[in-house]
C-alpha cells in the first residue's frame, strides 16, 4: 500500500481504530483520541469499513475518475500515426492544432518520445562468420595530463596539460597525446593493442603488422581491413602495406562511425573499464596496464555474442570445429567448399607473393612520384625480408 508522507494511520493503525469502535465498544471520540487523529477522520474510515469491509481502509487513488478535457482515443491514434511518419512533437502540434506540451506529453505516454529507428527500415547488421575474414581498426587519443590528475578525480576543471612559450613566442603543449591503436577481429572479438606515440602512416602500418602476427599466432589469416578516412590509412604507404600483405582494405563513409561500431564499442569499453576514473603517473604505466587488460579480454572476458565465452575460447573452438568440418564436410551440414574457405593458409606465402608483385612498382614510378619515397623503399624492404 502507497502511502503519503503525512499519513497518521498505517493499514494496521485503521484496522485497530475499526476493531476498537466495532468490537471493543470504544466510542468514535475516544478511539480518534487514541489514534492522535479527529473525529472526522475517525468517521471517515468507520464508514468506508461498513461499505465496503476492509478493502475501504486501503488508500484510494487521488486521480479523478473523469477528465472534462481528456484528450479522445481517436486523436491519440492520429498523434501515433504521424509520428509513425518521423515528425516531431512541435510539427504535430501544428498539424493538429494542439498545444506542444499535449502533443510531448501524450507522446510520453504512448512511448513514442523518442524518435529513434522510428519508421526507418531496420538496421543491417553484420558480423563475419570466419576468423580473419574482417579486423577492425581505429586509433583512440587520449589527452596527457600534466601534475595531476583530471577533473573526473579531483573535482577541479582547468588547464592540466601544461604549455610553453618558445624563442618564437609561440605557445607549444607539453604533454600531448598518447594514441592507442587498437584492432579487433570481427568473428571472434580477439582484440590488440599498442600505446604509440603518434598515428603517422608508418606508425600505423607497423602496427598493422604486429595485429596480423598477433592473429596469425592463433592461426588466424586476415583477408580484410576496415578503417575510418584518415590520412595514415589513405597513405601509399598504408596501400602498399596492405597488398604485400594480401589483405583488402576497407575504408568507413565520412561521418558515419556506425560502420566500424565494433572498434568504436571496444574503444569504449577499453575507456570505461581501464582509463577512466585512475591516476597515470607515465606512459609506461599506461602501456602495462594496457597489455594486461587486453589479455584479460581475450582470455577471461565473457562475451554475450560469443556465447558468453572469452574470445581464445571461441577461436579455439572455431578452429576445431574447421578441422572436423574438413575431415567429414556433412558435420553440422556444412559443405565442402565452406569448409576449404574454414581451414587457415600460412600468411608467409601472402606476404611473399603479394612483396614480389609490388617489387617493381616500389622501386619504379612509386619511388619516383611519392614524396615519402625513402620510407616507402624501407617499408617495402622490411617487407620482403620476411
Amino acid at each position: 500500500m502507497k502511502m503519503h508522507a503525512n499519513a497518521r494511520l498505517s493499514l494496521k493503525g485503521r484496522e485497530l481504530l475499526v476493531d476498537r469502535v466495532e468490537n471493543a465498544g470504544w466510542s468514535l471520540s475516544a478511539a480518534a483520541e487514541a489514534a492522535g487523529i479527529s473525529d472526522r477522520t475517525a468517521r471517515k474510515w468507520q464508514a468506508r469499513y461498513r461499505t465496503e469491509g476492509p478493502d475501504g481502509l486501503v488508500d484510494r487513488s487521488s486521480a479523478p475518475r473523469r477528465v472534462a478535457n481528456r484528450t479522445d482515443d481517436a486523436r491519440v491514434e492520429v498523434i501515433a500515426a504521424l509520428r509513425r511518419l518521423r515528425l516531431t512533437g512541435a510539427e504535430i502540434a501544428e498539424c493538429l492544432d494542439m498545444a506542444l506540451s499535449t502533443v510531448s506529453g501524450i507522446l510520453t505516454s504512448i512511448g513514442l518520445g523518442k524518435l529513434g529507428r522510428l519508421g526507418l527500415e531496420p538496421a543491417q547488421r553484420y558480423e563475419r562468420a570466419r576468423p580473419g575474414e574482417l579486423i577492425h581498426i581505429d586509433v583512440k587519443k587520449l589527452g596527457g595530463i600534466h601534475d595531476g590528475a583530471g577533473y573526473r578525480l579531483t573535482g577541479r576543471r582547468g588547464r592540466y596539460t601544461g604549455q610553453r612559450t618558445d624563442a618564437e613566442g609561440r605557445e607549444r603543449k607539453i604533454v600531448g597525446w598518447e594514441y592507442v591503436h587498437v584492432c579487433i577481429d570481427d568473428a571472434t572479438r580477439l582484440a590488440y593493442v599498442e600505446v604509440l606515440a603518434d598515428e603517422k602512416a608508418i606508425t600505423a602500418v607497423a602496427f598493422l603488422r604486429r595485429a596480423v602476427k598477433h592473429d596469425a599466432s592463433y592461426g588466424i589469416t586476415t583477408e580484410r581491413l576496415i578503417t575510418d578516412s584518415g590520412s595514415a590509412y589513405r597513405s601509399a604507404v598504408h596501400a602498399i602495406a596492405c597488398r604485400a600483405l594480401g589483405i583488402r582494405h576497407l575504408r568507413t563513409r565520412p561521418y558515419r562511425p556506425q560502420t566500424n561500431a565494433l572498434a568504436e564499442s571496444f574503444v569504449d569499453s577499453y575507456k570505461t573499464e581501464l582509463i577512466a576514473d585512475r591516476v597515470w603517473r607515465s606512459r609506461a604505466q599506461l602501456e602495462l596496464a594496457t597489455v594486461e587488460w587486453v589479455g584479460w579480454f581475450n582470455h577471461q572476458r565473457l562475451h554475450e555474442a560469443l556465447g558468453d565465452i572469452p574470445p581464445t575460447e571461441f577461436e579455439a573452438l572455431h578452429r576445431a570445429a574447421a578441422g572436423s568440418f574438413s575431415d567429414d564436410p556433412s558435420v553440422a551440414g556444412i559443405s565442402p567448399r565452406a569448409a576449404q574457405r574454414l581451414t587457415p593458409r600460412p600468411i608467409s606465402s601472402v606476404t611473399v607473393n603479394s612483396g614480389h608483385r609490388l617489387k617493381s612498382r616500389v622501386k619504379g614510378d612509386l619511388a619516383r612520384t611519392t614524396p615519402a619515397a625513402a620510407a616507402v623503399q624501407e617499408l617495402a624492404a622490411g617487407l620482403y625480408d620476411e
